[in-house]
């Protein structure tokens, strides 16, 4: 729970962007009604319930009658022993026509009745929380189902609403795989300023803290900056980073890797890459060479493909995965830097369209920020609820 924790607190901005417009949704439909039944009010006859209208006065006086003949009062009988009163109960008021309209009868909060109004409020919203057209229509058909016309509070909507996410989420929440293959070779590819090159690092440490031996390759050899990073993510981790000259050819790097992990008996070997997309071809021809390279060591490489992906993105990120399918064969994404983002609503985009692996997503620059995903906790932090 100690992540969740944290991600519920660093998806503050997708969070409360849903939770204010649920919110709102939910008061503004509540305060039509309220208008609506004040108003009919005031136009109704002004009759009380308590103050009967008087009974219309006959024309003809009554005749006079006869005083009737007084006779002695009889004596009282002796009043009984008395026995103490019960406590009175709390008279129970049932609710008002404005407080049932409400539904503020059993709880202070406002309801409004589910129509086609509320879910074209919905899906906007989704929409705005980078959900996706499809994904947002397909949501609100979902918790609509069977509710049409029912009253519901804002936290009913966001109970569903996580529990239409979770579902969409949990096929595709799966932990990076480790075979028996040794080495098993991870090749992590994203665009430049995703997260990739950190992402690789905390993965490294996590699995060496988990009793693996991991080999680095710092195959982003157009970068020093990301060379760099990597030597300190594996001077923190104690895990050896292969690096080669600035301008190398990527493909002689990763085959030198791969022959390391093979000789030190590694686990794992990973291996960054570019991600320069202004020229895919470029890109594209670097991809391949490097997969034919180290299929001269195991035919079976790379075992795994994982994209990193970065959340403020927003809806690039869509874009993203198709043209990293075409150029790669991707097998799972990391989704990073949802703590800056409005539209964390894109992972489950994602997981909709595409239904690839989602391994572990980040909230943060510490190495315990980078988690595998548990879709029921995401979509808590997502919509604002409390996880028990």
């Amino acid at each position: 729970m100690a992540f969740f924790s944290k991600l519920k607190d660093r998806l503050f901005k997708s969070s409360s962007k849903l939770e204010q417009g649920l919110d709102a949704i939910v008061e503004e439909g509540a305060d039509s009604a309220a208008d609506q039944v004040a108003e009919t009010l005031a136009h109704s006859p002004a009759v009380s319930p308590e103050q009967p209208a008087p009974a219309p006065v006959p024309d003809l006086a009554p005749e006079p009658q006869p005083e009737p003949e007084t006779k002695p009062a009889p004596a009282p009988a002796p009043a009984p022993a008395a026995k103490p009163a019960p406590a009175p109960e709390p008279e129970k008021k049932a609710p008002g026509l404005l407080g049932r309209l409400m539904g503020r009868g059993t709880a202070d909060e406002p309801r409004r009745a589910l129509d086609d109004d509320m879910l074209e409020q919905l899906e906007e919203l989704l929409i705005a929380a980078d959900m996706g057209v499809d994904t947002a229509l397909r949501v609100t058909a979902n918790l609509a189902e069977g509710r049409m016309g029912k009253r519901v509070s804002s936290r009913e909507i966001k109970e569903l609403l996580a529990q239409e996410v979770a579902r969409i989420m949990e096929p595709v929440a799966k932990p990076l795989p480790i075979y028996a293959k040794r080495p098993q070779v991870v090749l992590v590819v994203g665009v430049n300023g995703s997260g990739k090159t950190t992402t690789i690092g905390k993965l490294a440490s996590q699995f060496k803290g988990a009793g693996k031996k991991v080999v680095i390759a710092a195959g982003d050899t157009f970068r020093a900056a990301a060379v760099e990073q990597l030597q300190v993510w594996g001077e923190r981790a104690g895990v050896p980073v292969l690096t080669a000259p600035e301008g190398s050819d990527p493909a002689s790097l990763a085959f030198d890797a791969m022959t390391k992990a093979q000789e030190e008996g590694a686990d794992l070997l990973m291996i960054d890459t570019a991600g320069r997309l202004q020229n895919r071809a470029d890109l594209m021809e670097e991809l391949a060479k490097i997969v034919r390279v180290i299929r001269k060591k195991d035919e079976t490489a790379p075992h795994n493909t994982l994209l990193v992906l970065d959340a403020t993105t927003g809806q690039n990120a869509l874009s993203q995965v198709g043209t990293f399918r075409q150029l790669a064969d991707v097998s799972g994404l990391v989704m990073t830097k949802l703590d800056g983002t409005a539209k964390g609503g894109v992972l489950v985009a994602l997981a909709d369209k595409f239904g690839l692996p989602i391994h572990a997503i980040g909230v943060g620059e510490q190495i315990d920020d980078l988690a595998p995903f548990d879709p029921e906790e995401f979509a808590a932090a997502l919509t604002g609820l409390e996880k028990s």
